[in-house]
């Protein structure tokens, strides 16, 4: 059964990883018709969202790309290594280009050099942009709403006091990072091992229970089945998503029948007074 794995031999065996992200000051870049894409050691961007990121004046006709900020200018051509920066020529690595049906430019070609930095996340697979600061979910546009009585008789176990908590929210993976207190969660994902799907999430501390949350079944708790800590000291925690600790907590005995993609939250309990669920970007 998967709940009696050693949790200490699944890396190796782990197929998955985090999602391509570009984040400027913190939060994710929502790209409008197409993702960021990693090709040849660089990650290409398309050139009208990273310019709206970046707050740049856009510049586009024909087979050429400008952008303008603070009295900073580039200009790109189209399939073409050559680009005018400050209106001195310069070489880049890799071109502007054409993908599938989009265009695409360099993106820390284009940041940096309207003096934006940009780093490299390679624990995460993200890009960052300027600021790294982490926003705080109490600072956050995310809202708290009244806690209903569906979450706490769904939520509740003698283990797991969630009706003592007097508010919810609901975020979405577009939302992540996000601090929660002391704990920044930065990213959750999913991975294979060998045929079972397991989820990951990358937290600046190494602890912290998740629970699987669908529309009328009680919650699915899942304690860290591996842990790993990361080169940039964040930690990547491995959790189930089949358990015997469903059978021997609720009784259910078909407990190897759920489907993560079934769940309608996966939720996180930070321990503060309200209750933190995020929208299953893996729903089916």
């Amino acid at each position: 059964m998967f709940g009696l794995y050693n949790p200490w031999i699944v890396e190796a065996d782990a197929v998955g990883s985090p999602k391509l992200a570009v984040l400027v000051d913190g939060r994710k870049v929502k790209f409008q018709g197409g993702d960021p894409i990693f090709e040849q050691g660089r990650v290409q961007v398309p050139l009208r969202g990273i310019g709206e990121a970046l707050k740049a004046e856009i510049g586009f006709s024909g087979k050429t790309v400008s952008y303008k900020k603070d009295g900073r200018s580039i200009v790109l051509t189209i399939g073409s290594k050559e680009a005018v920066v400050d209106g001195k020529k310069v070489t880049m690595d890799t071109p502007a280009k054409s993908i599938k049906g989009r265009t695409y430019v360099p993106l820390r070609f284009v940041s940096e050099n309207l003096g934006i930095p940009v780093s490299w996340d390679q624990v995460g697979n993200w890009a960052w942009i300027g600021s790294k600061e982490v926003p705080d979910i109490e600072k956050s546009h995310i809202a708290k709403q009244p806690i209903s009585k569906k979450f706490i008789d769904l939520v509740s176990t003698n283990k797991y006091l969630i009706k003592d908590k007097s508010s919810v929210r609901v975020f979405t993976i577009d939302d992540l990072p996000l601090k929660f207190g002391q704990v920044t969660v930065y990213d959750v994902w999913t991975v294979k091992i060998n045929e079972y799907q397991a989820v990951r999430v990358r937290y600046s501390l190494g602890r912290g229970n998740i629970f699987y949350l669908g529309e009328g079944d009680r919650a699915r708790f899942r304690s860290n089945m591996s842990h790993e800590k990361n080169s940039d000291q964040t930690v990547t925690i491995t959790y189930q998503t089949t358990s015997q600790g469903d059978e021997l907590r609720e009784g259910d005995k078909n407990y190897m029948s759920f489907n993560l993609h079934k769940a309608e939250y996966i939720g996180f309990d930070r321990g503060s007074d309200s209750l933190e669920l995020l929208q299953n970007p893996f729903r089916q």
